[in-house]
């Protein structure tokens, strides 16, 4: 492994802006490098880039997604005793570009050494970010591969993912009646107390030790004299436990739909599954492969859930067993974002110890 080349590699993606549905560029560069290599890329209708390395032995997918939360046009990226940061006005992108380089290191390892492995799939997703879009529009068909290792992961090396919840969304369109806030507000009915109430009476926040919830965007009103008669909001709710998660979101729609009631207004509310929830057993081959691999390089495998969905949720619920392993991002989706060059090596080797064992 070159960690010069690594920190070239990661330098120059997170320079690339790359927001959800605009990651063609990102995805030309890594077609490139791939190219140099002998390894053949090419994108489907979505946008999502796919090669393939031919090997020996069982099929594993390798994968990460391109594209980076806002605000990210401009990044400029430093570099200080072995740790990559921003200059404060943007995010860094490690989430997931640290992936992506580190895949694109591994393969340039491989290709060089021309050492024996097993057959590699190579995937990098679109529109992680908005909804996991890339991965739910991924013909797993013309996969061979069903085990696979994503790079979508904070903490420690050895820290592998294998739990992730379930989550909700939800938007409610709240109907009042709109009249002059001076001369007769008596005669309106506000949307936007409606909706306050009905906040009020959800539960919000840390439910549980498996389930969240939370209002993320309220959108209405029109002037301040104008007692409003339409108000957006949209949230989500999360839970490692399938049936908790249908009972939360069952008690957020009644808040809903009893505060309009209440007040004379009306409510349309729409609940939609984003993804599923997995959890993968210590026996489960591609847990096994990746737990080996780290203890191969002196890491303890730490078996870990998450309270954030990733392509994961979507690949396990198609029938790809997948793990979400660490590069040490931290600070994601701030503008403190940081990661350690030495935890992103750390990934590639544990990327090449999986793709050489039972080559």
């Amino acid at each position: 492994m070159n960690k010069a080349r690594l920190l070239q590699t990661f330098l120059d993606l997170v320079r690339i802006p790359s927001p959800s549905g605009k990651e063609e560029p990102v995805a030309a560069y890594a077609a490139a490098r791939l190219e140099k290599l002998g390894i053949a890329s090419e994108c489907d209708a979505i946008g999502n880039l796919v090669a393939r390395m031919p090997g020996v032995g069982e099929s594993l997918l390798l994968t990460a997604h391109m594209d980076t939360v806002e605000p990210a046009a401009r990044i400029t990226p430093v570099v200080e005793d072995g740790i990559i940061s921003t200059d404060g006005t943007s995010v860094l992108g490690g989430d997931d570009k640290s992936g992506v380089a580190a895949i694109l290191e591994m393969a340039e390892v491989l290709a060089s050494e021309k050492s024996p492995h097993r057959p590699l799939e190579i995937v990098f997703t679109v529109q992680e970010e908005v909804g996991l879009h890339g991965a739910k529009a991924l013909d797993i068909s013309r996969l061979q591969a069903r085990m696979a290792v994503g790079l979508d992961a904070g903490g420690e090396p050895g820290t592998i993912v294998v739990q992730a919840p379930s989550q909700d969304s939800f938007r409610a369109v709240v109907h009042g009646r709109e009249s002059h806030a001076g001369t007769s507000p008596e005669k309106g009915i506000n949307a936007i107390v409606i909706a306050s109430k009905a906040i009020l009476a959800m539960p919000l926040g840390r439910i549980d030790a498996e389930t969240t919830a939370n209002v993320g965007i309220i959108e209405g009103g029109t002037a301040t004299n104008v007692v409003p008669n339409l108000v957006h909001i949209s949230g989500e709710a999360r839970s490692l436990n399938s049936a908790k998660l249908e009972a939360l979101s069952a008690t957020m729609r009644l808040a809903f739909e009893h505060a309009a009631a209440d007040s004379g207004g009306e409510m349309e509310v729409t609940v939609q599954r984003e993804y599923n929830a997995y959890q993968l057993s210590a026996s489960e081959p591609v847990v096994a492969l990746v737990s080996q691999a780290m203890q191969d390089l002196g890491y303890t495998p730490m078996l870990v859930s998450t309270g954030g969905g990733s392509d994961a949720n979507v690949l396990n619920h198609r029938g790809v067993s997948m793990v979400q392993i660490s590069t040490g991002m931290q600070n994601v989706h701030t503008l403190q974002e940081r990661i350690a060059l030495a935890d992103i090596a750390s990934a590639v080797q544990a990327l090449l110890r999986c793709a050489r064992m039972d080559a």
